[in-house]
C-alpha cells in the first residue's frame, strides 16, 4: 500500500505563508506592501489642514494631491501588491480641506481689508468750523 501523506498540513502551512493575499496566489509573488506615498500623503494632508487657516496649506495640499496622483499611477499596474489607497484618500481629503481653509482666510482677509478701508473717510478732515 502507498502511504498518502495529509494534504491538510501542507495546505495550512502553505495559506499561513501566503496571508491576507489568498490561496490563489503564487509563494513567489512579494508580499503585499504600504506605499510610502501613502504614509507621505496623509501627514501632508494633516500638515495642510493644521496650517490651512494660516494661508501655509496651500503648499503641503498642493504637494499631498501630487503623491496621490503618483501613488494612484504606481498602485494600479502593482496589481494589488501596493496598499495604502485607504490612507491616500483620507489624505486627500484632508489636503482639500487645508486648501479651502487656506482661500478662506485669504477671502476673510480681503473681506476685512475692504471694509477697513471703507470705514476710513477719504479726503482731508477739516475742523468743524471751517465751512
Amino acid at each position: 500500500m502507498v502511504d498518502i501523506p495529509d494534504i491538510s498540513e501542507y495546505v495550512r502551512h502553505h495559506n499561513s505563508k501566503i496571508g491576507k493575499a489568498g490561496a490563489g496566489r503564487h509563494p513567489d509573488d512579494p508580499d503585499p506592501v504600504r506605499a510610502s506615498k501613502a504614509r507621505a500623503v496623509w501627514w501632508l494632508g494633516l500638515a495642510a489642514l493644521l496650517t490651512g487657516p494660516l494661508v501655509g496649506g496651500v503648499v503641503p495640499g498642493t504637494v499631498a494631491l501630487l503623491l496621490a496622483g503618483q501613488f494612484r499611477r504606481d498602485a494600479y499596474p502593482a496589481g494589488g501588491f501596493l496598499t495604502g489607497a485607504r490612507q491616500v484618500r483620507h489624505g486627500e481629503w484632508l489636503a482639500w480641506a487645508g486648501i479651502l481653509l487656506a482661500g478662506a482666510a485669504v477671502v476673510a482677509a480681503v473681506l476685512i481689508a475692504v471694509f477697513r478701508l471703507a470705514a476710513t473717510p477719504d479726503g482731508p478732515q477739516f475742523p468743524p468750523t471751517v465751512d
